[in-house]
């Protein structure tokens, strides 16, 4: 159960818990050159998390990272509010199906929530039936398109 799953924000202090979510992150996409094939250097994790629109929860049992999200609050100029965008979530395989992601993000809800923010939104892939299946138990369905745009 998650119950002996604590959920940690990370600060500065925390390059290491970080540095293992990433590897989470790696094994849960499939995706290790982007995750691990080309580690910022410590300076540069503490930098990104110390900015106050950058927030890094961790799902810890003991001393292991279990899963986590990165998410980034959005200052609006249509009204004095923002939005926070979950934009990396995951839990390690033998750790899903446990409550954890839903703790994860119901811990971010009430960052925003503090902070002022009027929504948490997330995408998921068409194919991912698992996010799909969490997302539409927590929040309402947009059907929304996406785009790259090249900065080259």
């Amino acid at each position: 159960m998650s119950g002996d799953v604590q959920v940690r924000q990370l600060t500065r202090a925390d390059v290491g818990l970080l540095r293992q979510l990433n590897t989470v992150f790696a094994e849960a996409f499939e995706d290790a050159p982007t995750y691990q094939g080309a580690p910022p250097d410590d300076a540069y994790c503490e930098r990104v998390l110390s900015k106050d629109h950058v927030i890094v929860l961790v799902a810890l049992q003991q001393a292991a990272v279990v899963g986590g999200l990165v998410a980034y609050e959005l200052d609006k100029l249509e009204r004095a509010r923002s939005e926070v965008y979950l934009y990396d979530l995951a839990v390690a395989e033998p750790h899903r199906r446990q409550g954890i992601a839903t703790r994860l993000i119901d811990r971010l809800r009430v960052i925003g929530k503090q902070r002022g923010a009027w929504v948490v939104y997330v995408q998921a892939d068409y194919g991912d039936e698992p996010a799909v299946s969490l997302y539409q138990k927590l929040g309402v369905r947009e059907e929304v398109m996406h785009f790259d745009l090249p900065v080259e």
